[in-house]
């Protein structure tokens, strides 16, 4: 299994490429071929008996190619998943030994615009409703997506709490240096609603471009609070505390995952997402601090 977290930097579909070894996209891949045709004339001396368990035998296939999936998945998640999607995928590859799986993370909006924009893939996990929607008003979107947990913000601090940050209020305080999200990423949204929520309002030094970025702000030292996702925080417990704000309640992101229309492997990209949602899988979440939905 692959994986990488996109940076800042990242433009647009060309990293994910360039990590998953293929060549330049130039325009949106067509949807996959349907499906072969109908079955071979049918013997004359059929019996009614014989009919039936061949229908029986044909549709007995169908769920077993579906539980043992083959070949390559690209998933492209949120940078907030990172921990938990690089343990799933583990977990994944080895339930079903002739699967590949290749993660990209970074911030959900640029991800849904390398989908839009034609890089392969064949499922996407976002930390907000509002990217998926644009993949999915784009028609990249297979069936409907489903929100399997969600995720609620925290002010990290370094371990010990030197400053002594109780709340959203005590960011304002002279000489606090805090890092937020970028507006346009999920994190930075869900913080704009709950400082809108408390009535604050911050001049953060630095705005990042996910989460994960925002939080090595804090671990480097660079920073004294950092508006980060609850699993964020406890994934560096050792580094960083977090403290709970009420606010945080009117902010809480739902994450859906969904297939992509233009996967090239919707066997292996169904029974990945299902995977995700199966009981062992959502405790790998839930132990991280994600919330069920």
């Amino acid at each position: 299994m692959r994986f990488q977290v996109l940076g800042a930097a990242v433009a647009g579909a060309a990293l994910l490429l360039t990590a998953t070894g293929c060549g330049s996209v130039a325009s949106k891949p067509s949807a996959a071929a349907s499906s072969s045709g109908g079955a071979s004339n049918a013997p004359s001396s059929a019996s009614t008996a014989a009919s039936a368990s061949s229908s029986t035998e044909s549709s007995s296939t169908t769920p077993a190619a579906t539980t043992n999936p083959t070949g390559n998945l690209t998933v492209l998640a949120a940078a907030s998943l990172t921990g938990t999607f690089t343990k799933i995928g583990k977990d994944f590859e080895t339930a079903n030994p002739a699967i590949h799986v290749t993660f990209s993370f970074g911030a959900s909006s640029t991800l849904a615009q390398q989908i839009i924009q034609g890089a392969p893939a064949d499922v996407f996990a976002s930390a907000a409703p509002s990217n998926m929607k644009q993949v999915a008003d784009a028609g990249d979107v297979s069936g409907t997506a489903a929100t399997f947990v969600r995720n609620q913000l925290v002010i990290a601090v370094p371990k010990g709490n030197p400053e002594h940050i109780t709340g959203l209020a005590d960011l304002t305080r002279p000489g606090v240096k805090v890092v937020e999200c970028a507006a346009q990423v999920p994190c930075g949204a869900a913080a704009a609603k709950a400082l809108a929520a408390a009535n604050v309002k911050l001049t953060p030094v630095s705005l990042e471009a996910d989460v994960k970025s925002t939080l090595a702000k804090l671990t480097l030292g660079e920073a004294d609070a950092a508006l980060v996702y609850r699993t964020d925080a406890l994934s560096v417990a050792d580094k960083a505390d977090g403290v709970e704000f009420p606010e945080s309640a009117q902010a809480i992101n739902d994450y859906p995952i969904a297939v992509l229309s233009h996967t090239s492997n919707s066997t292996a990209a169904q029974a990945f997402v299902a995977f995700v949602q199966s009981a062992p899988e959502m405790s790998v979440l839930t132990a991280a601090g994600f919330q069920k939905p």
